[in-house]
């Protein structure tokens, strides 16, 4: 009898196991917004009948790492030109699953408080990484500092300007250290959420992008997941919680223009 029992309840321990990894989503995101923002659709996915497990990184490198090596089932930090160019230079196989947001970047004062007041040879901080900075440029170039070579899109750097009147030194920092070189720079364009983690306000940047302009749906932040997984159902049921009404309501009410619903 005892035997039995002790079979029963490992067998009962087994499948609880089982159970409990097969109805775990463990999803890697920057703190803010993406954790936040997982936080929110939480209660929905519960409902689904899944529990959500949030990882948060501090970098754009290791959720995609961890998200191709299988520590994740999925991630929530970046968009698809991003994506793209990291499979592309590091052999990743990863895709879309979902736009779920959009993030304006904004251009931050630092010494020059004033954009009409930026001097020749300011220097202005921009992300380091190939399409963050391209988009950086884009915005630049909108405001009338610089030209780009023509057709240079989403590629650019700063090797492909081809007009600088005031001769502004683009500084390219690591996107997560854009915040903290604010002091030492004249400007710094800053991704929209390392800018709200750093303290920094959307409605404070002296020049955001347009919410009609290209970057809009080109810069969407997405679900990512690994090639082929794009049909499994609690993927799927995560993209629902992500882009219920509870969620929608609270992007609106929390980031004040900083994070715009694509939903």
């Amino acid at each position: 009898m005892k035997l039995l029992q002790s079979l029963c309840l490992a067998a009962a321990l087994c499948l609880g196991v089982s159970a409990a990894h097969a109805a775990t989503i463990t999803v890697g995101a920057s703190p803010t917004p993406h954790a936040e923002i997982l936080k929110v659709a939480e209660p929905a996915l519960k409902a689904a009948g899944y529990d959500l497990k949030i990882v948060e990184y501090a970098d754009y490198v290791q959720p995609n790492m961890a998200l191709e090596g299988k520590e994740l089932d999925a991630n929530f930090f970046q968009h698809k030109p991003y994506l793209d160019d990291f499979n592309k230079e590091k052999g990743t196989k990863l895709n879309c699953m979902a736009a779920i947001h959009y993030e304006p970047f904004g251009i931050y004062a630092g010494r020059t408080k004033d954009l009409a007041k930026l001097g020749k040879g300011a220097v202005v901080a921009v992300p380091n990484d190939t399409t963050n900075e391209a988009r950086a440029l884009l915005l630049l170039q909108d405001a009338g500092f610089i030209k780009l070579k023509a057709g240079v899109g989403l590629s650019a750097t700063k090797l492909d300007i081809v007009e600088n009147a005031k001769k502004l030194k683009i500084e390219e920092i690591e996107a997560a250290q854009l915040v903290r070189s604010l002091p030492d720079v004249d400007v710094a364009i800053i991704n929209g959420n390392y800018a709200m983690l750093g303290g920094l306000q959307v409605a404070n940047a002296l020049l955001t992008e347009k919410a009609d302009s290209v970057a809009a749906t080109t810069y969407a932040n997405i679900l990512a997941v690994r090639a082929g997984d794009e049909g499994r159902a609690d993927l799927k049921a995560l993209v629902n919680a992500l882009k219920g009404e509870a969620v929608k309501k609270f992007m609106n009410e929390k980031y004040k223009g900083a994070v715009v619903p694509m939903f």
